[in-house]
């Protein structure tokens, strides 16, 4: 499924991390996250096919400060800038490596990083987009991606997208977790509504994957 599950600095600087080996960091890095999130990630990785076939929920993109590096991401509390080393020691797997990989936009696109990030850090705060609506002043992780490279493009976008599902392939109704969400929200679910997520992202042709931190 595609959908829900959205003059350049740039610099390579390597980054001493105990999860590292080799990696160098380039801001604008899309870091996508196999996330542990019980029923809710379950629905999102049903339905969405991410990079070889992998199951993604979250992501997030990288800045420097200062020679710090974080991950601007847009998660329950809101749009927030985490510490990288606290974003990688988030979910591990059975090995102790984090469920992530890390994608780099092609080099067409990498003029727009910094005027996107300068964009995303000025949502930091913003509410997170329990509506998935790509049209109001809150944000869902892929959408914070999406917009703050559109935003850098002149309005046009970077990543595809696509009508979100929410029905479950095996019985093509509603996931029950999403029926009883939306029900609390107040409004239908949004199926077919514009949108985008993790999984699609970490295949679309705008970027490359360079890195798997689960196969070091």
């Amino acid at each position: 499924m595609h959908g829900l599950y959205i003059l350049i600095s740039c610099f390579l600087i390597l980054f001493g991390s105990k999860h590292t080996s080799g990696l160098e960091w380039s801001e604008g890095d899309i870091l996508f996250q196999d996330g542990d999130c019980g029923d809710f990630c379950e629905a999102i990785r049903k339905v969405t096919v991410g990079y070889q076939g992998r199951d993604f929920s979250h992501n997030g993109i990288l800045t420097n400060e200062n020679g710090e590096w974080y991950v601007l991401e847009a998660i329950s509390k809101g749009v927030s800038k985490t510490p990288l080393e606290d974003f990688l020691n988030r979910d591990m797997d059975v090995n102790g490596n984090p469920k992530i990989i890390v994608g780099r936009l092609k080099a067409k696109y990498r003029h727009l990083i910094q005027d996107a990030l300068v964009h995303a850090s000025s949502l930091e705060g913003k509410p997170y987009d329990a509506y998935f609506d790509l049209n109001n002043d809150a944000y869902y992780c892929s959408e914070l991606i999406h917009l703050s490279l559109q935003k850098a493009n002149e309005g046009i976008p970077v990543f595809q997208i696509y009508p979100m599902t929410f029905m479950d392939p095996d019985t093509m109704e509603p996931f029950d977790i999403w029926v009883t969400y939306f029900n609390k929200l107040g409004i239908d679910i949004p199926e077919n509504e514009p949108g985008l997520n993790p999984g699609g992202m970490s295949t679309d042709p705008a970027l490359t994957i360079i890195y798997d931190f689960t196969k070091r």
